[in-house]
């Protein structure tokens, strides 16, 4: 895909990487797409990326290795506590911002890349039918109030269930940020677009695993019986053609706001089991 380098910034957002599957898929196509579509930038949700549900430092480190710049999460990024060193050293990986003070890690970063372009990003979780936490509207206000003025771009991982919390945010966050994507709920959406001020957003990204033989990139029966029989199951990430869900988006240099916004599927690949 042809780009001009020096007026159009591209990146690519994935959804969340789901498990070994998700991982391989990641590290076998990433530095192809990095090279074939020019990209500056890679940003995945790696929340589910060990076993299905959480992080640990080995593969976040692993993620990282495939190519990908900034390690966004959600909910499920506090299941390992030895994962939470890290959240607060490193300042590639992130969690949502709109935590309860004095909690591990940081809700956003900035980062001078190679080409020269300064970025942020900031990670935030809805609330609608989640876990009660600090409003992520008034908590992404107050991050970009305090960004520094020499960023090109910000991007925002809006990690939620509902889709019109996405949208309201959405909203709320049009020509203030470059592009917010929401993650989460593991299906791509059919709503990339243009917001009318400016911002690329979709709903949801969707993800990174074995989509098509999976509930969500886990093995179908658990998830089955418990939805029969109301007992506790244990999911695992499911076998299969393992392929890449995310958003593409061209952005202008000069103004920081969306030139192009399109979905990627990438929908072949490994048969693989989770460690």
């Amino acid at each position: 895909m042809e780009k001009d380098s020096t007026t159009v910034f591209r990146a690519l957002l994935l959804g969340d990487i789901v498990g070994r599957p998700g991982r391989q898929a990641l590290a076998e196509r990433l530095p192809g797409l990095r090279e074939r579509l020019a990209l500056d930038l890679v940003i995945a949700n790696g929340e589910n990326a060990a076993g299905g549900i959480g992080l640990t430092p080995p593969t976040y480190r692993e993620i990282r290795a495939s190519g990908v710049d900034i390690v966004t999460s959600g909910n499920h990024i506090w299941r390992y506590a030895d994962l939470y060193p890290s959240l607060n050293k490193e300042a590639n990986l992130l969690r949502p911002a709109n935590m309860p003070p004095g909690t591990p890690g940081r809700g956003h970063t900035t980062l001078t890349l190679p080409c020269g372009v300064r970025i942020a990003v900031i990670n935030l979780q809805g609330r609608t039918f989640m876990a009660a936490v600090d409003c992520p509207f008034r908590a992404v206000e107050a991050i970009l109030e305090r960004l520094p003025e020499d960023i090109d771009f910000c991007f925002v991982d809006f990690h939620a269930e509902a889709t019109s919390e996405k949208r309201a945010m959405a909203f709320f966050l049009d020509s203030k940020v470059s592009c917010l994507v929401g993650t989460h709920t593991h299906v791509q959406t059919a709503d990339a677009c243009i917001l009318p001020n400016g911002t690329a957003y979709i709903s949801d990204l969707g993800m990174c695993g074995a989509e098509r033989s999976s509930v969500l990139g886990m093995e179908p029966e658990p998830v089955l019986r418990r939805f029969l029989h109301q007992l506790p199951s244990r999911f695992t990430p499911a076998a299969g053609p393992a392929g890449l869900n995310g958003l593409l988006v061209d952005l202008d240099r000069r103004t920081g706001l969306a030139l192009r916004a399109s979905i990627l599927r990438e929908p072949r690949g490994y048969s693989a089991k989770d460690d």
